[in-house]
C-alpha cells in the first residue's frame, strides 16, 4: 500500500525532499529580481509593436526612464539651462544609457512648467534595464540633487517610467511578502497552539508553510529564467504558503495525533494520516489546481504567473503534507504533543457542533432566511463593482520613488508624457514612408488622429518638419537620428507618437484605443493596403481589459464545469456539485459586495489603511478572487459533504447524519479558515492596493464561507433536500473520503 511505504521509507523520502530544498531554495532568494512588474505577454497588439520598435527602428525612447525635476529654475533661463546642462551631462555619461532628451537639445515648451521640467532618457533594451542601470541612475541623480541644493534648496529629484517602476514594484512586493511572512507565522503559530494545544504540534504546520514557499519560490525563480513572471506571483506564492500550506499539514497533524490517542504506534498513525488526511488533501488540492488552471488559460502573463505560481505553491503543500511530514511525525511519535500547555476538550468541541447542526436540521428554512438576508444585501453590492484601472495616482504606494515622479508630473500637469500612445503605419510595397504616397498616408493619419478629443499633440515627420510633401531639401532640416526613429529600417513602416490630454482617465485611453482600432485604416489614411497597429501604456491597458474580458465565460466555464464533474464523480451525485457551485458562487458574490462597500465607498477602509476610496478595483480582481475562492471553498465543502455522506452510508437518518457531519467537521473548517483569514487579512497592511484587495476579498470570502455558507446554508439546503442528496446513488455512496473530526 502506498501510504504504508511512504512511512516506512521515511528516510529516503526526507532525503528527497532535502535534495530538493538544497537545489531550490537558494533560489528562492533571488525570485525578487527576476521576476517583473508586469508579465503581459507580446503575442496582443501592444506587444507585437514594442517588439517592432526595438527590432526594426532606431528608436532610442523605445524603452525609457523619465528624470522629474521641482522647484528648480526654468530651463528656459539661463540659471535654469546651466542647472539643467549639468544634470544632462551627467545622465549622458551613465551606463545603459542610449540618449537624453530635454529642453537643452529640444527647446520644446513641452519640457516647461512653473514647477519644474524633466529629462526623458532612452535606455539600451539589452538585459533587464529596471535591474541594471536603475541603481546607479538613482546614485546619480541623487548626488545631483545633494549638488544642485546648494543653489536651490527645495529643489527635489525622481525617476518614473516603465523601468523605475518596474525596479521600485519588485523591491516594493518582496519586501511586503516578507513582512507579512514575519507578521503571520507567529499568530499563525498562536492559533495552531490554540487548536493543538502543544507547542511541537504547532510548529509543524507552521515550518510545512515556510517549506512550501520556499521550494515554490525556488521554483518560479528557474521558471522565470525561460517564462517571464510577474511580481503578483510572488506575494501569492507567500500568501497560500501560508495559507494552504499551514492548512493541509495542519490536517495530517491533527489524523495523526488522534489515531495516537486511539491507541495505534507512531508509524501506525502515520499511515492512517496518509490514509485518511492525505486522501482529503489531494481531492483539495485538485479542486484548488483547477482555478489555476483556468488562471493560465487568458493570455496574460500577471493571470498566468499568478496561475503558475499558485500552482507550484498547491503541489508542494499538499506533497509536503501527505509525503514528508507523515514521516517525520513517525519519528517523533509521542513526542508530537511535547510541551503541551492545555489539553484540548475535543469531545466538548463536538458536542457544541453536533447541537448546532441539530438545531439547523430542526429549523433549516429559519436558518436560510437568517443566513440569506445578509449575503443578499452582500451580494447585492457586488453588481458596483467597478473594475477598471483606477484614476490618478494616490493608489500607488507613497514609499516608491517613481510613484512619487509621477505625481510631481502629474502636478507640472505632464502626465501624457508617461501616457504617450505609439502608432504604427505599415504602408503597402512601394509607398514606403518617405515616398510620395506613404508620406500623404503618414500625414493624413497623423492629422485624423489629431482631431480625437482625448489627444493633446501627435508627433510624425510630416508634423515635425510641416511639410506636406518629403524631398532632400525637406528631410535636411532633421538630423539622420531623427528619421530613423520615425522610419523602419526597410522603409516599410513609420511611427507616430500620441500624447494624451493631461487628465484623461483610464476609460477614455481605453476608448481613444478602441475608436482607432476600430475605424477603417483606408479611411485614416487614404491609402489601400496600409494596416495600423497601436502599442504603449495605454494599449497595453487596454489589451489587458479586453483579453481578461474576452477569456473571462471560458475561465468560469472550465472552473464551474472541473468543479461539478469532480464532485459528480467523487460523490456520484448531481445535486451535491450543483449545490456545492451556487454556495461558492453566493461566497464569492458576497466577497466582492463587501469589497465595493470597503474600497469604492470607504466604509471602514482605515481597516486596510486605505486613506481615501477608490473609483475602481482593476480588471483582474473578479477572476483571479472567482478561481481562488471556488478552490478553496470546496475544502469545507469536501469536508462536511463526505462526513454527511458516511453517515448516511452506515445508517442514519437525514437528521443525525447531518448533526454528525457538522459536529465532526464544524472545528476543522473554523480552525483552517481562521488560518486562511489571518493570512489574507495580513496582505491588506502591505503598500500595494492589488494585493490589498486581493487579500481582503479571499479574507471576506473564506470567513463567510466557513461560517454562514457551509455551516448555515449548506447544511439547511441538505437537510431540505433529503435522500435527493445523493441521486443517482444510493445513500452517499462515494469513493474512499472519510473526513473524521481531524480532518
Amino acid at each position: 500500500m502506498l501510504s504504508r511505504a511512504i512511512v516506512r521509507q521515511r528516510g529516503a523520502v526526507a532525503a528527497v525532499w532535502a535534495l530538493l530544498a538544497v537545489a531550490l531554495i537558494p533560489w528562492a532568494f533571488t525570485a525578487g529580481d527576476r521576476m517583473n512588474a508586469s508579465a503581459r505577454p507580446n503575442e496582443r497588439e501592444a506587444g507585437v509593436v514594442e517588439r517592432i520598435m526595438s527590432s526594426r527602428f532606431d528608436a532610442p525612447y523605445a524603452s525609457f526612464a523619465v528624470l522629474v525635476i521641482s522647484n528648480v529654475a526654468s530651463p528656459a533661463t539661463p540659471e535654469g539651462k546651466a542647472a539643467l546642462h549639468r544634470v544632462v551631462t551627467v545622465l549622458d555619461s551613465l551606463p545603459g544609457v542610449r540618449r537624453v532628451l530635454s529642453y537643452a537639445n529640444t527647446p520644446d515648451s513641452a519640457f516647461l512648467s512653473p514647477r519644474g521640467t524633466f529629462v526623458v532618457v532612452g535606455l539600451d533594451r539589452v538585459g533587464n534595464p529596471a535591474q541594471e542601470y536603475i541603481p546607479a541612475m538613482r546614485r546619480a541623480s541623487a548626488a545631483l540633487q545633494r549638488e544642485l541644493a546648494v543653489q536651490y534648496p527645495g529643489i527635489a529629484m525622481g525617476w518614473t517610467g516603465d523601468a523605475p517602476f518596474n525596479y521600485d514594484v519588485r523591491a516594493t512586493s518582496a519586501a511586503d511578502a516578507r513582512t507579512a511572512e514575519r507578521r503571520v507565522l507567529p499568530i499563525t503559530v498562536v492559533l495552531l497552539v490554540i487548536v493543538f494545544g502543544s507547542v511541537v504540534a504547532a510548529l509543524l504546520p507552521a515550518i510545512a508553510g515556510a517549506l512550501a514557499i520556499g521550494l515554490s519560490l525556488g521554483a518560479a525563480a528557474l521558471i522565470s529564467m525561460v517564462w517571464p513572471l510577474s511580481v503578483l506571483s510572488h506575494n501569492i506564492i507567500t500568501m497560500l504558503g501560508l495559507g494552504i500550506g499551514v492548512d493541509y499539514a495542519l490536517l495530517t497533524v491533527s489524523r495523526f495525533r488522534e489515531s495516537l490517542a486511539a491507541g495505534r504506534n507512531a508509524e501506525d498513525a502515520a499511515v492512517e494520516a496518509v490514509q485518511r488526511a492525505g486522501h482529503t488533501i489531494l481531492i483539495s488540492a485538485m479542486a484548488v489546481a483547477i482555478g489555476f488552471v483556468a488562471l493560465i488559460v487568458i493570455p496574460i502573463g500577471d493571470l498566468r504567473s499568478i496561475g503558475i505560481g499558485g500552482l507550484l505553491t498547491v503541489g508542494f503543500s499538499a506533497l509536503l503534507a501527505t509525503t514528508l511530514l507523515p514521516g517525520l511525525l513517525a519519528w517523533l511519535g509521542p513526542l508530537v504533543n511535547r510541551w503541551s500547555l492545555w489539553h484540548v476538550r475535543q469531545a466538548g468541541n463536538e458536542n457544541g457542533w453536533r447541537r448546532w447542526g441539530a438545531w439547523v436540521a430542526a429549523h433549516p428554512v429559519r436558518v436560510l432566511v437568517l443566513c440569506g438576508v445578509p449575503l443578499a444585501v452582500l451580494v447585492g453590492q457586488a453588481r458596483r463593482l467597478n473594475d477598471q484601472l483606477p484614476t490618478g495616482e494616490d493608489w500607488l504606494p507613497q514609499s516608491m520613488e517613481s510613484a512619487r515622479a509621477v505625481r510631481a508630473m502629474r502636478g507640472m500637469g505632464k502626465m501624457g508624457i508617461v501616457e504617450d500612445t505609439h502608432i504604427l503605419l505599415e504602408l503597402p510595397p512601394g509607398r514606403g514612408p518617405l515616398t510620395d504616397a506613404g508620406w500623404q498616408a503618414w500625414r493624413r493619419l497623423t492629422l485624423a488622429i489629431q482631431q480625437r478629443p482625448e489627444v493633446a499633440r501627435v508627433r510624425s515627420l510630416p508634423t515635425i518638419l510641416h511639410a506636406e510633401h518629403p524631398s532632400t531639401t525637406v528631410l535636411g532640416l532633421v538630423s539622420v537620428d531623427l528619421i530613423h526613429s520615425f522610419v523602419s529600417r526597410d522603409h516599410k513602416a513609420a511611427l507616430i507618437e500620441v500624447i494624451p490630454k493631461e487628465g484623461a482617465t483610464p476609460a477614455q485611453l481605453t476608448d481613444l484605443i478602441h475608436g482607432l482600432r476600430a475605424t477603417d485604416p483606408v479611411q485614416l489614411t487614404g491609402l489601400k493596403g496600409a494596416t495600423i497597429r497601436i502599442g504603449g501604456l495605454p494599449a497595453q491597458n487596454t489589451d489587458y481589459q479586453d483579453a481578461i474580458a474576452g477569456h473571462a465565460m471560458w475561465v468560469v466555464g472550465l472552473v464551474v464545469g472541473g468543479t461539478f464533474f469532480a464532485l459528480l464523480i467523487g460523490f456520484r451525485s448531481v445535486l451535491i456539485p450543483i449545490k456545492a457551485i451556487v454556495l461558492n458562487l453566493i461566497s464569492v458574490g458576497a466577497a466582492f459586495g463587501a469589497t465595493v462597500l470597503v474600497f469604492q465607498d470607504g466604509h471602514l477602509a482605515w481597516l486596510v489603511g486605505l486613506a481615501a476610496p477608490v473609483d475602481a478595483l482593476f480588471p483582474a480582481v473578479p477572476v483571479i478572487v472567482f478561481c481562488l475562492v471556488f478552490g478553496l471553498s470546496m475544502d469545507y465543502e469536501v469536508f462536511l459533504v463526505a462526513r454527511v455522506a458516511e453517515a448516511n452510508r452506515s445508517g442514519a437518518n437525514v437528521d443525525d447524519a447531518l448533526a454528525e457531519g457538522v459536529a465532526r467537521t464544524g472545528g476543522v473548517i473554523t480552525s483552517a479558515a481562521a488560518v486562511m483569514i489571518v493570512v489574507f487579512a495580513s496582505f491588506t497592511l502591505g503598500d500595494f492596493l492589488l494585493i490589498k484587495v486581493l487579500g481582503f476579498a479571499l479574507a471576506v470570502a473564506v470567513l463567510i464561507d466557513a461560517t454562514i455558507v457551509r455551516l448555515g446554508i449548506g447544511p439547511a439546503v441538505l437537510r431540505l433536500a433529503g435522500k435527493w442528496n445523493w441521486w443517482p446513488g444510493e445513500r452517499g455512496q462515494l469513493p474512499t473520503v472519510v473526513v473524521s473530526e481531524a480532518d
